[in-house]
C-alpha cells in the first residue's frame, strides 16, 4: 500500500517549451486553435497522453496565459484533461481562483476537442468569457472516449451565464488527430 498523498503536482511536459511562442500574439481563433491542434498533435507523438491541447489567451490582445495538454495517464490523475491544465495554470500565473477578476481582460478558453462534462463544468466556474473548440463529441466518441453528460441544456445553461460558445472551428485539422491516437493505440482511460 502506498503511504497517503499530500500534495498533487500539476506540470506540463519539457517539451512544449519547444511548440510554444510565449511571445506571440494569438490573434485570431484560427491562430488560438492552430496551436491547440498541435499540441494535442504534439502529445500524441511524444506518448505524453491523450490526444487532446487546450489555451487560455486574453480574447482582447492575443496574450497567451496558458497552455494544457491531456496528462492523465502521465501525471496519473483522471482530471488532468488539457482544459484542467490550461485553467490549473493560468490561474496560478494570475495568482486568482477566477479568470474574470477586477481588472482583469477577458479571458477565452481554445480546446482542440469539444470539452467532456467535467471540462465543460470548469469552464462555468473559471471565469472565461467564451468556448471555442475544434473537433466535436461525436468525432471523441468513434475513438472510444466517454465525453459525459453534455447535453444541449448545459450548453444553454453557460451561455444564460454569459460564456460564449463557437464549434467547430478548424474541426477538419482537428479531427486526424484523434484519429492518429487510435492508430498508435493509445490508451482510453475512461469509461
Amino acid at each position: 500500500m502506498h503511504p497517503p498523498a499530500t500534495e498533487a503536482i500539476v506540470s506540463l511536459p519539457g517539451w512544449v517549451a519547444e511548440v510554444v511562442d510565449w511571445n506571440r500574439a494569438y490573434a485570431t481563433d484560427e491562430d488560438r486553435m492552430g496551436l491547440a491542434i498541435e499540441l494535442s498533435r504534439q502529445n500524441v507523438l511524444r506518448e505524453g497522453g491523450g490526444p487532446f491541447g487546450a489555451i487560455v489567451v486574453e480574447r482582447d490582445s492575443g496574450r497567451l496565459v496558458s497552455v494544457g495538454v491531456n496528462s492523465v495517464v502521465r501525471l496519473a490523475n483522471c482530471t488532468l484533461h488539457g482544459e484542467m491544465v490550461a485553467f490549473m495554470l493560468a490561474q496560478r500565473r494570475l495568482g486568482s481562483f477566477t479568470l474574470a477578476g477586477p481588472e482583469m481582460p477577458v479571458h477565452e478558453l481554445v480546446t482542440s476537442c469539444e470539452p467532456c462534462a467535467m471540462c465543460l463544468g470548469a469552464t462555468l466556474w473559471s471565469g472565461v468569457r467564451r468556448l471555442v473548440y475544434g473537433a466535436g463529441r461525436d468525432d471523441a466518441s468513434r475513438i472510444d472516449f466517454d465525453e459525459g453528460p453534455v447535453f444541449a441544456e448545459s450548453y444553454r445553461y453557460l451561455e444564460a451565464r454569459g460564456i460564449e460558445i463557437s464549434g467547430g472551428v478548424l474541426r477538419r485539422e482537428a479531427v486526424p488527430v484523434l484519429e492518429l491516437y487510435r492508430q498508435r493505440n493509445g490508451p482510453v482511460y475512461n469509461g
